[in-house]
C-alpha cells in the first residue's frame, strides 16, 4: 500500500523539501478528524489552485472514506472552490506574474511545464487547454500560465470546471461505489488515471463529432 504523500506531480520531492511535505501533508489531514474538515477542504482546494504545495485531493479522499455517502458532496465543494482558486491564479499570471507568479513558478521548476502549456494552446486551442487542465500538469501552473499568456478566459474556465470535476468526482465516484479498499488503488495509480479520463473524454467528443453525425 502506498504509504507516502499523494503529491500528484505538483511538488518537487527531492531529499531537502521531503520532510517538510511530509509534516504539510500530516496536518493537511488532521482536518479530517475534526468538524471543520469541509471549510478546510474548501480553503485547500482553493490556495492548491495557486500556490499550495499539497492537492486537495488527500482531504478529500480522507472525508469521503468517513462519510462515503457525503462522497460526491465533498467532491462538489472541492471542485468549486478549486475552479475559484484558478480564477485567483490566471489573474496572478495576468496581472501579478513579476511580483506573484513567477516566484510561484520557480519554487516549482515550472518554466518548462509554462511553456508545454503555451504550445499546447497554440496548436490545439481549447483542448489543449482542457489537457492541461485534467492531466497530472501542476493546476497551479497551468492557471499561471493561462493568465501570463493571455488564453482565453471563458474557455480556461470551461477547462477548468471539466477538468476538476473530472478530477475530483472521479475520486469520489470510486470512493462511494467501492469502499476505503479502493484508497490504495487511487493512491498508487492517481496519475493514470488522470491521463485515462483525458483520453476517454476527447475521445468521446471527437467520436460524437466525427462518427455520431
Amino acid at each position: 500500500m502506498h504509504q507516502g504523500p499523494i503529491i500528484d506531480a505538483e511538488t518537487p520531492v527531492t531529499a531537502n523539501n521531503r520532510n517538510w511535505v511530509r509534516r504539510i501533508y500530516d496536518w493537511v489531514l488532521s482536518w479530517a478528524e475534526t468538524p471543520y474538515g469541509i471549510y478546510a477542504l474548501a480553503l485547500l482546494a482553493f490556495a492548491e489552485s495557486s500556490f499550495f504545495p499539497i492537492p486537495p485531493d488527500v482531504l478529500l479522499i480522507a472525508l469521503a472514506i468517513g462519510a462515503p455517502k457525503k462522497s460526491l458532496k465533498f467532491a462538489f465543494i472541492c471542485t468549486a472552490a478549486s475552479v475559484l482558486g484558478g480564477i485567483a491564479g490566471y489573474y496572478i499570471g495576468f496581472a501579478a506574474y513579476e511580483a506573484i507568479g513567477k516566484p510561484i513558478v520557480d519554487a516549482y521548476n515550472g518554466q518548462p511545464v509554462m511553456d508545454k502549456i503555451a504550445m499546447w494552446y497554440s496548436q490545439y486551442g481549447f483542448w489543449g487547454i482542457l489537457t492541461a487542465a485534467i492531466t497530472p500538469i501542476p493546476y497551479k501552473i497551468f492557471t499561471i500560465a493561462s493568465g501570463v499568456f493571455s488564453f482565453n478566459f471563458a474557455e480556461f474556465l470551461l477547462a477548468s470546471v471539466i477538468g476538476r470535476s473530472i478530477r475530483f468526482f472521479a475520486v469520489a465516484g470510486l470512493i462511494a461505489l467501492f469502499g476505503p479498499q479502493i484508497k490504495s488503488f487511487i493512491d498508487k495509480y492517481f496519475n493514470i488515471l488522470s491521463i485515462i479520463f483525458t483520453i476517454l473524454l476527447i475521445g468521446g467528443f471527437i467520436f460524437i463529432k466525427f462518427v455520431a453525425h
